[in-house]
């Protein structure tokens, strides 16, 4: 049931992908709710930095949200490998911030923290299919590690009142994300090609790697669903947000060189195999579904469709 009070949703990292993305849904959906979007760096409209704990309180206290949605982070693996203590700056610390902010400031308001299924690491190795919410964290990246640091942290500040809700989503794309993801590398590649500015070969890494993919429209809608929501305040309101249906990377490689029409050239990049590899990785999101009514609705060929669509058009601008 949703609340019928008047919502203050207060958004972090709302300039990026998933965050813009959020912003849509809210704006389209949810248009009796007030939502104040806080961006990243100077360049940015009303900027936040997750280490400056003067400022955090300060927008706190003038916005007091009902739920704030946490969603900046240093995102991409790549990023938090080469960049470690920044990672845990960002992603630990800059949590750790936000929600002692949130619990002195409006502690009333809902902590909704955004994680990663990469905080389950070598688990998947030894499980049988999809993954729950009860399987142990152990990442194996600096990334995962610096999401699972940060979700046993807001879990364990749950136990000291913070309503917290901990979300850890699984591989997602759409549109206007980085190529920094392999979705869209594979789309930005390809498109090259096929506007004629690349030669008609993609560089690989592993391609028998199998992900739990998802669309970003359908992973924001699970975010704004426990923003609004009447939900029991209790430590264990953790949820995976998946498909729980495994794809291999080279099935999405060749549903997009189909959707070219060229005859395109494959070729392995040693510098694009990711250390610590998981074969598989796929979760199980039955108690989304069963307390957040939550399912994706986005076809993943429809996904794939408009990420190459979003490339093609930027190629040709250019």
């Amino acid at each position: 049931m949703v609340d019928r009070l008047t919502h203050r949703i207060l958004i972090t990292g709302a300039t990026g992908f998933v965050g813009t993305a959020l912003l849509r849904l809210l704006e389209r959906e949810h248009a009796d709710c007030k939502v104040f979007p806080l961006g990243h760096g100077a360049g940015h409209r009303n900027a936040i930095d997750l280490q400056d704990r003067k400022g955090l309180d300060e927008a706190i206290r003038e916005v007091q949200p009902t739920a704030l949605i946490h969603l900046a982070a240093v995102a991409a693996p790549s990023d938090a490998r080469n960049a470690p203590r920044h990672a845990w700056n960002v992603n630990f610390n800059g949590t750790m911030n936000l929600a002692q902010s949130m619990l002195h400031h409006a502690p009333d308001a809902r902590f909704v923290y955004v994680g990663s299924s990469e905080a389950y690491g070598a688990s998947f190795l030894s499980a049988a299919g999809p993954v729950t919410e009860d399987v142990p964290l152990r990442p194996m990246t600096v990334y995962g590690a610096t999401k699972a640091a940060a979700d046993l942290m807001v879990g364990q500040m749950a136990y000291e009142g913070l309503r917290a809700v901990r979300f850890r989503p699984f591989n997602h794309t759409g549109p206007g994300q980085s190529d920094a993801y392999v979705v869209s590398a594979f789309a930005r590649q390809v498109a090259e090609i096929v506007s004629g500015k690349s030669e008609p070969v993609i560089h690989v890494g592993n391609l028998e790697a199998e992900r739990d993919f998802l669309d970003v429209r359908d992973v924001v809608r699970a975010y704004a669903r426990s923003a609004v929501l009447n939900l029991d305040a209790a430590p264990d309101q953790v949820y995976n947000i998946a498909s729980g249906q495994p794809r291999k990377i080279r099935d999405i490689l060749d549903t997009l060189v189909a959707q070219s029409g060229i005859d395109i050239e494959v070729r392995a990049d040693p510098e694009k195999l990711r250390p610590n590899e998981i074969p598989t990785a796929s979760g199980d999101a039955s108690k989304a579904r069963a307390e957040l009514n939550w399912r994706p609705l986005v076809p993943f060929e429809q996904t794939i469709a408009d990420v190459f669509g979003y490339w093609h058009r930027l190629c040709n601008a250019r």
